[in-house]
């Protein structure tokens, strides 16, 4: 789940444009909640509410955004997946042109960062960056040049969230990404994006190369549960993490393998349960 508003977009030829949609339909219906705990942990410590000005970088399909307009926050999300937006809007704006809709409730940009946090043109309170680095080689790539351009838009002492996997011995997918990194090594030379254990360090590093000082952190339980195996592979495939398996061999065999990965996880009613841990670190401008 690298950040999407700095995705790579040399795995875009991989998918025809009906296919993206429907993989940011599973991402959006199947997989995206798995990291709701992770949401509402980070929003409790910091008391997220009516006076927050959120910036939500890789916003996806803004499930995380709808989640802080619910504590009466003002969101704005950028993401360069068209897909993934649109289903973001439909979530945040379903009644957008609509004579009488609330204006500037949300925001969604898909050509670059906002000018300011609402109709007043004040800064941001809060940057996010949700979607988890620390499993992927390269995963980070970007991000560091993405907050750098998303600070100027900030407060003075402003919060950022930056998240990560945890350590491969506390998620019970790390088994299973190891498949993509297999699988896409199959070739050499081997391409870039493959699995690698997470590092200590990795947020820590982003944030000190973005100029950010840590101000704590903390772990979340996020276990990823599907009703079956199907909607566990669609939900794992939707996360891009196996994107360079596919391309080095292809996708009906990278199904098939992380199918095959799913059978420890697999339980007796056929549903599939994998207990993970993320962790976020807080950080000021």
């Amino acid at each position: 789940m690298t950040p999407t508003l700095v995705r790579n977009h040399r795995d875009a030829d991989l998918f025809a444009p009906a296919d993206a949609g429907t993989r940011a339909r599973d991402w959006a219906e199947i997989q995206e909640r798995m990291l709701a705990p992770l949401y509402e942990a980070v929003y409790d410590r910091l008391e997220v509410g009516p006076a927050t000005r959120m910036l939500s970088l890789g916003c996806g399909s803004g499930l995380a955004m709808l989640v802080a307009a619910a504590r009466g926050a003002h969101v704005t999300g950028v993401d360069s997946d068209r897909e993934r937006l649109a289903l973001a809007r439909a979530r945040l704006l379903p009644d957008e042109g609509a004579e009488g809709a609330p204006a500037h409730r949300a925001r969604l940009h898909d050509d670059g960062l906002p000018a300011g946090a609402g109709a007043d043109g004040a800064p941001y309170d809060l940057i996010t960056v949700f979607e988890p680095i620390g499993c992927a080689a390269g995963d980070s790539e970007g991000l560091v040049p993405a907050l750098e351009s998303a600070l100027p838009l900030a407060a003075r002492g402003a919060t950022v969230v930056l998240t990560g996997w945890g350590p491969p011995e506390r998620c019970a997918t790390a088994p299973v990404l190891r498949v993509a990194a297999r699988l896409a090594e199959s070739t050499r030379p081997p391409r870039p994006g493959g699995w690698r254990p997470t590092l200590r360090d990795d947020l820590e590093d982003v944030a000190a190369r973005a100029g950010l000082k840590p101000d704590g952190s903390g772990r979340v339980s996020c276990p990823f549960g599907y009703a079956d195996p199907d909607s566990a592979v669609r939900g794992l495939l939707s996360t891009g993490l196996f994107d360079a398996a596919v391309r080095a061999t292809d996708r009906s065999q990278v199904e098939k393998e992380v199918a095959e990965a799913l059978h420890p996880y697999r339980r007796a009613d056929g549903t599939v349960w994998m207990p993970n841990v993320f962790r976020y670190l807080v950080c000021t401008t």
